[in-house]
């Protein structure tokens, strides 16, 4: 245990030194959890005369016994809940792409792989390094912006906030595709030559992600608490296949051979 928290001190002491995971750990936090409430302080005050475009097919079930303000404003925060989901994936690939490849870029690689420590050890010290961050930022935004939420909407819309669909997505789910994010990122890294090319490809996997978003805020997917379970099983077992792939692929000798 002592040797994977040295191994997190480490990681954090040089992948923050990176002004792109700076920024992405510290500032797309703030904009995502900015952006949802400065929205809805601007529309917060909207009649149902004014918004009352929205046909009730595109809204499904979700506005159920809510008048049409009422029902734009859980659209809203259902559609914003789900952008700060964007966090645990964002955030923990940063760190993951840059944590093997920059390290060996950084000529620090070689001393630690030929060091005791183990390689599950080391997979483990580097995954929890992107997760913790990912988490913790996700945790933190999320409880801000119920904080926000609380000051800007009824006691009707603010009970739709707090459903466990979204106390499920944003505690279980969440820490879930931040584990997909860096298994998936540390297996690029381990993979790849250059920092940039590792950070480009680990991108990738947030394209999923911003396709369900796309496709709640078009009304092509209404997310219900079932749309969520699914999603979390599907990510766990998302989890194990990369896990497994990535102790397969992470071969000490291999690495350093091949980047000589």
């Amino acid at each position: 245990m002592e040797k994977v928290k040295t191994i997190i001190g480490k990681e954090w002491a040089e992948v923050f030194k990176n002004r792109l995971v700076l920024f992405t750990v510290a500032f797309l936090p703030l904009i995502l959890v900015a952006l949802p409430l400065v929205t809805l302080s601007f529309t917060g005050d909207l009649s149902s005369e004014e918004i009352d475009q929205a046909p009730d097919a595109f809204f499904g079930e979700m506005c159920t016994g809510l008048n049409e303000a009422d029902c734009t404003s859980v659209f809203m925060l259902n559609l914003y809940t789900l952008m700060l989901m964007i966090l645990p994936v964002a955030i923990p690939v940063s760190i993951a792409a840059y944590s093997v490849v920059g390290e060996k870029t950084a000529r620090s690689l070689e001393p630690l792989l030929a060091t005791p420590i183990t390689t599950l050890e080391l997979l483990v010290g580097k995954a929890l390094a992107a997760v913790i961050p990912a988490v913790v930022a996700t945790w933190l935004g999320f409880t801000i912006y119920v904080i926000g939420v609380r000051l800007l909407v009824n006691d009707v819309v603010f009970g739709y906030m707090l459903q466990p669909l979204w106390l499920i997505a944003i505690g279980v789910v969440s820490p879930l595709l931040a584990l997909m994010a860096v298994s998936f990122g540390l297996m690029v890294s381990s993979r790849v030559s250059d920092p940039r090319v590792a950070e480009q490809v680990s991108a990738v996997v947030i394209l999923p992600l911003v396709l369900f978003i796309v496709g709640q805020s078009v009304g092509l997917i209404l997310i219900d608490q079932r749309t969520i379970i699914l999603m979390a099983v599907v990510v766990a077992i998302i989890d194990v296949v990369l896990i497994y792939f990535t102790v397969k692929l992470f071969q000490r000798e291999t690495i350093l051979t091949r980047w000589k």
